[in-house]
């Protein structure tokens, strides 16, 4: 299924639901994750949590307990919200394609 940019006031989705950059490229998703702003909260949360990872590994490596568990449980909690946000973002923008999240595509 092929993306036909909207040239009609209100009709269709916005440039936010369709990330695809069809001015520049005739490829289906090249630069979706600059593009489509909804996948940056999921990259925060994933940079979030390899931040966590490096002070809990510090945190251990000192001996503080305590900071350790604390560190590990939002390392953890990062990293499983950020790469949750991020696929549903994709299964959504896949969607939008009559596709599934499972779908190959090459390039």
């Amino acid at each position: 299924m092929t993306y036909q940019p909207d040239t009609g006031a209100g009709k269709g989705p916005s440039e936010n639901e369709r990330p695809q950059d069809d001015a520049r490229t005739i490829r289906g998703h090249a630069g979706e994750a600059i593009t489509d702003s909804r996948n940056w909260p999921g990259y925060f949360l994933i940079a979030a949590g390899i931040a966590a990872l490096g002070a809990t590994l510090v945190g251990a490596g000192y001996g503080f307990e305590g900071w350790a568990v604390i560190g590990t449980i939002i390392c953890v909690v990062c990293l499983i919200g950020g790469a949750t946000l991020v696929l549903l973002e994709r299964k959504r923008v896949k969607a939008l394609d009559g596709e599934s999240l499972t779908d190959q595509e090459g390039h």
